[in-house]
């Protein structure tokens, strides 16, 4: 009756399909022409953040620099999360200034002060959270709710596509 994966499941769910993945990057790429690879290295930017499903990702970052011979940098998620924001809404200016954030996931729902750092290039500080339950948790939960699979975001989010006034991209409008 649980939602999500222990990580102990999630860690071999990761390694089990890195070889695959690495397979698909080598034929669709040139791979001599990689400069450096980036890699998330554990949840947030503090002491103590920690899950073992991270622990795939960097060996096989680390396999790959090494036999690139290229340089490795490692990141939080929670910095991916900012900079894929970032990237996505056109707003890439502003890692030059401090701004605030609110990374929401699965297991996060926190405001941060974002502010440019030489040594990371994003320094997320939280400066607020949820004490209980968290945004991507209450979607999951709705959607087990309405029989959905897990996790439940995409199938809402098609749901969602359904409703009237999504907006004729099919997705809702930015501004």
């Amino acid at each position: 009756g649980q939602l999500g994966l222990r990580q102990s499941d999630a860690l071999f769910h990761h390694t089990a399909a890195l070889p695959a993945m690495m397979a698909e990057l080598g034929g669709e790429f040139d791979l001599t022409k990689i400069s450096a690879v980036g890699v998330s290295e554990k949840p947030r930017p503090v002491e103590g953040s920690y899950m073992p499903c991270f622990l795939a990702g960097m060996g096989a970052a680390r396999e790959l620099a090494a036999v690139l011979h290229v340089p490795c940098y490692r990141f939080t998620h929670q910095q991916g999360h900012v900079a894929a924001a970032l990237f996505g809404s056109e707003r890439t200016a502003w890692i030059r200034e401090p701004f605030l954030a609110f990374h929401v996931s699965g297991g996060t729902t926190d405001a941060l002060l974002v502010r440019p750092d030489k040594e990371d290039i994003l320094r997320c500080e939280t400066v607020g959270r949820s004490r209980d339950l968290k945004a991507g948790q209450l979607i999951d939960r709705v959607g087990g709710l309405l029989g959905l699979p897990f996790p439940a975001g995409p199938a809402l989010e098609k749901l969602a596509s359904r409703a009237p006034g999504w907006g004729s991209a099919g997705r809702l409008p930015r501004r």
